[in-house]
């Protein structure tokens, strides 16, 4: 048996385009376009390609990019009143402040900060709390895109067994309860837990977000599982001085076991762009006091 390869990038510009469609639509309802502001503190590299994407992602999509660099020895304050500003500006929809921030500002205290209708990142506690009870709000992006391939892949969740492996507040976390949500039996483990290998192979569905390269093994798997990757890794490659991105998942072992397994990279990667493109979209929305379309 070989593995159905899940196409993260096609998901994610099916996604993107629809979003892009319910945007003209909401502009021709409202007048205005969508906004997403996101901000970055310093000049760590990966943070500043993030954001320019994000930014161009917005564009494309016909959404209003609202971009907030400042420089690295910006303090608490000002970033607490630039989040102010924008949680006060009726052109802002979405608010997005890039992690990690420098070491010297509290993350969680600009979280915090955060109107919990624009936290389009899902981070909030008044998010996490409703994501918990059922009620509406906002879903970490990369979370809510691995449910979405899960979904096409299984229409149906409802009695399957599922592994999370990881327990995040950014994906493991929220990964579980959508899966709750939608009536899986659910089973949250992490690099601590014993027999790993035993707990893994009972899963239907096994999501792998432990940021350890590579770490589940083809062997630990039940055969025909569908498997979703969010790990990302870059550890060296076969030639000398080069490195490549790997998941949490032993990818080759994987194809020969799983009924379905998304590729690192190119699996959930893309897919978290475009849930953050729907997020936004969904909050402008709400804060017309419309109701989101079908199908996002």
């Amino acid at each position: 048996m070989t593995a159905t390869i899940i196409d993260g990038k096609a998901h994610a510009l099916a996604l993107r385009t629809r979003v892009a469609a319910h945007v003209a639509t909401f502009r021709e309802a409202t007048g205005r376009a969508p906004g997403l502001a996101v901000v970055l503190v310093g000049e760590d590299p990966a943070s500043a390609v993030y954001v320019r994407n994000k930014g161009k992602a917005t564009r494309d999509a016909g959404m209003a990019s609202f971009e907030h660099r400042l420089p690295a020895d910006t303090d608490a304050a000002t970033l607490l009143a630039l989040v102010a500003q924008l949680n006060a500006d009726p052109a802002v929809d979405g608010i997005l402040v890039q992690l990690p921030l420098p070491a010297h500002i509290d993350a969680e205290a600009v979280l915090l900060a955060i109107d919990p209708d624009k936290d389009v990142d899902g981070f909030h506690p008044v998010n996490a709390g409703r994501l918990a009870i059922g009620a509406e709000g906002f879903v970490p992006c990369t979370p809510l895109g691995c449910l979405m391939l899960l979904e096409d892949i299984h229409p149906n969740l409802s009695g399957m067994e599922a592994v999370v492996v990881g327990r995040s507040n950014i994906v493991g976390k929220p990964m579980a309860q959508l899966l709750l949500a939608e009536s899986c039996t659910v089973t949250i483990a992490h690099s601590r837990t014993h027999n790993l290998p035993e707990v893994v192979s009972r899963a239907d569905i096994v999501v792998a977000a432990v940021g350890r390269p590579e770490m589940v093994k083809g062997d630990w798997l039940k055969p025909g599982a569908t498997v979703i990757d969010v790990g990302i890794n870059r550890v060296p490659a076969d030639e000398e001085g080069k490195t490549k991105l790997v998941g949490d998942v032993d990818f080759a072992q994987a194809l020969s076991v799983a009924g379905a397994v998304t590729p690192v990279p190119g699996g959930v990667g893309p897919m978290t762009i475009a849930v953050l493109l729907r997020n936004a979209l969904v909050a402008a929305y709400r804060r017309e006091g419309l109701e989101p379309p079908e199908g996002l």
